[in-house]
């Protein structure tokens, strides 16, 4: 009978060493992936100094836009405060002339001292109206050294937005009509505020839906973001999800009990409040933030303690 061979066990090891090609193979193998790892970290950091770059110069634009219509603004105001008080330095001198002529004709015909009277305190009420449209131009200048925007500023604003990575979209409804350049720089501002806010707290990515509704003599601008379902989706979550995003009964319990609270809000309630508004803003639970302000008077409010001013 012929002796077989015995066959011993041979380790992976000893087979790796006996192949020289498996060795060349494994390193190979393990060079790709530390260079895979390597240029993944590398787009990983590329991409947020992106992000950091493009927010900075969203930043950067939204200053120049600013600083561009500051002297315009300043100067237009300067320009009102100047007429106003022309007006009113020459109704002062016209009541003037009314007291004394009602002095001496209330001496030999009362009734026509009352007449002038009657014209003095309606003359008196036009030039209070004047003056404290100069006292809020003046204040409204003292707080702010920022420019004063026109309602056509805020494509110029989206398109900032946009570039900081907010999605804006926006739809106007109605017949729009001019506006008192405070009233604008109010909407202005309270828009602003807004969309700085869906962007801080929703992130990039999420959208902002902005409305302006018009009406016979009012304005509803409203501004819907969905902060939360942007955060999910950049998790890589379903936004659509209730439990994706955290959604529980009690939000829908604290979104109608809690008012939100803060400086922004605030700053912004005070605005809508000058021109006869009224803001309310509230969280949309699973969804974002919802803000809503409705001036139901606003094509003659002139913003000076309730003073409405006719066009005609």
């Amino acid at each position: 009978m012929l002796a077989l061979p015995m066959l011993l066990p041979v380790s992976p090891v000893d087979a790796l060493l006996a192949d020289p090609i498996g060795i060349a193979a494994v390193g190979v193998a393990g060079l790709l992936v530390a260079l895979v790892i390597v240029l993944l970290v590398a787009w990983l950091r590329a991409r947020s100094r992106a992000r950091r770059i493009a927010f900075d110069r969203g930043a950067a634009e939204r200053q120049r836009i600013e600083l561009e219509l500051a002297l315009a603004e300043q100067t237009g105001r300067l320009r009102i405060i100047r007429e106003l008080h022309e007006v009113a330095v020459h109704a002062l001198t016209v009541i003037v002339s009314q007291a004394d002529g009602a002095r001496y004709a209330a001496t030999a015909d009362p009734a026509a001292g009352a007449r002038a009277a009657a014209v003095i305190a309606e003359s008196a009420r036009t030039t209070l109206g004047d003056l404290r449209r100069v006292m809020a131009l003046a204040r409204e200048g003292e707080a702010s050294v920022a420019p004063h925007p026109r309602l056509k500023s805020t494509r110029d604003l989206f398109a900032v937005m946009r570039e900081s990575g907010l999605e804006v979209e926006f739809e106007e409804l109605g017949e729009p009509f001019d506006l008192q350049q405070g009233a604008e720089l109010a909407i202005y501002r309270i828009l602003q505020e807004a969309l700085a806010n869906a962007l801080s707290y929703g992130g990039q990515g999420t959208t902002a839906r902005v409305t302006f509704t018009w009406a016979a003599e009012g304005l509803h601008v409203k501004v819907d973001d969905d902060g939360i379902r942007a955060a999910a989706r950049r998790e890589g979550l379903d936004p659509n999800d209730a439990r994706s995003v955290g959604y529980t009964i009690d939000d829908d319990l604290k979104a109608l009990t809690d008012e939100p609270t803060g400086r922004g809000i605030r700053e912004m309630r005070s605005r809508a409040e000058l021109y006869g508004g009224i803001l309310t803003a509230s969280t949309v639970p699973g969804v974002g933030f919802s803000l809503s302000v409705v001036f139901p008077a606003l094509r003659f409010h002139n913003g000076v303690h309730g003073v409405k001013l006719d066009r005609s």
